[in-house]
């Protein structure tokens, strides 16, 4: 008579043990916003260990009025990039749109109609990104790569490379404090992330995001209007780019062609680093905003500490490698389970 071999199971505490492990480790991997709370928090408390005025109220303040815009810009990559989909003209729209509005208010147009005009023009840019895309079909990347050229021409052209100043009751947006303390800037950014997060959860086009990233073929066929959706993602992208744009013209009160420079990757790095893969289809607005806090943390702590401000793209440029790590890792244990 001949026995078969049976696997060995391991029983008891033992077992008991290795299921909470393996239950921690699905859970951190598939919240990576975990990961991104206690690495602030570490580096808050070094930070404050070596300099007590990190953990000054002022200082707290000014983390999240310096985090504000680029929490507005990378809500709205979040949508796109779940999408399938890159938007990197948007530091260029936030040039345009800050030296109209600027150029506005300069020749007498009343603010509120000069911020209106403000808020359509990064709309505007951002439709014409995604029905470019749409039409000819190509990568959304190469489309916004081709006009964000365009818009900063147009925005050198309108200025001639001279600094727009605004008047300086236009900064009032910037300085308003809520509660006591709390930048306005800040709570309408955090209003940002609320309602993405509400698109993204409770909408019909937040469930056709998901799907489009992650198969736009499966779902054109499965009856979505595939083309219409992105336009909207787009159109709402360009509204919370607009909104910010009004932020960084409020606080800086100046305007030029290159304001917004630089704020798209940033962007798109807290979102990779905030858990959501390039690949699209996945993710959520939680991880950005823990990205962008820890982009926050990270750049206010290299300035108390007075480290070279050149190491903070150095640290930046880290991070997103380790967020490609991570997320590598995430796609293996997701295909092993």
């Amino acid at each position: 008579m001949t026995g078969s071999s049976q696997p060995s199971t391991v029983t008891g505490p033992a077992a008991h043990r290795l299921g909470r492990r393996a239950s921690a480790r699905e859970f951190i991997a598939a919240n990576q916003w975990v990961l991104l709370l206690g690495l602030t928090l570490l580096l808050g408390v070094m930070t404050g260990l070596i300099n007590p005025r990190f953990f000054d109220s002022r200082n707290i303040i000014s983390i999240l009025e310096q985090s504000a815009v680029l929490g507005l810009v990378a809500a709205g990559a979040t949508l796109l990039i779940i999408s399938g989909n890159f938007d990197i003209s948007v530091g260029a729209m936030i040039g345009l749109s800050a030296v109209t509005m600027a150029m506005l208010v300069l020749h007498g147009v009343p603010e509120p109609i000069a911020m209106a005009v403000g808020l359509a023009v990064p709309v505007l840019c951002s439709i014409v990104n995604a029905v470019i895309s749409r039409v000819f079909q190509a990568p959304t990347f190469i489309v916004s790569l081709a006009t964000a050229g365009i818009f900063t021409g147009i925005a050198l052209a309108m200025t001639e490379g001279i600094i727009q100043q605004v008047p300086e009751h236009f900064t009032f947006f910037s300085g308003t404090r809520l509660f006591g303390s709390v930048p306005l800037v800040w709570i309408v950014s955090l209003g940002g992330y609320i309602a993405v997060g509400a698109i993204l959860r409770y909408t019909r086009i937040g469930r056709r995001t998901y799907a489009i990233g992650d198969n736009p073929r499966a779902a054109f066929h499965a009856g979505i209007d595939v083309s219409r959706s992105v336009v909207t993602l787009f159109a709402i992208n360009g509204l919370l780019v607009g909104i910010a744009a009004v932020m960084l013209i409020s606080r800086i009160g100046s305007a030029l062609p290159s304001t917004g420079s630089g704020l798209e990757l940033r962007a798109i790095g807290a979102v990779v680093i905030g858990g959501v893969p390039i690949t699209g289809g996945k993710g959520g607005i939680l991880g950005t905003f823990f990205g962008v806090l820890l982009l926050g943390v990270i750049s206010n702590m290299l300035n108390m500490l007075r480290i070279n401000p050149f190491l903070q793209e150095i640290a930046f440029g880290g991070l997103i490698v380790v967020a490609i790590g991570i997320a590598a890792i995430r796609a293996r244990m997701g295909a092993t389970r």
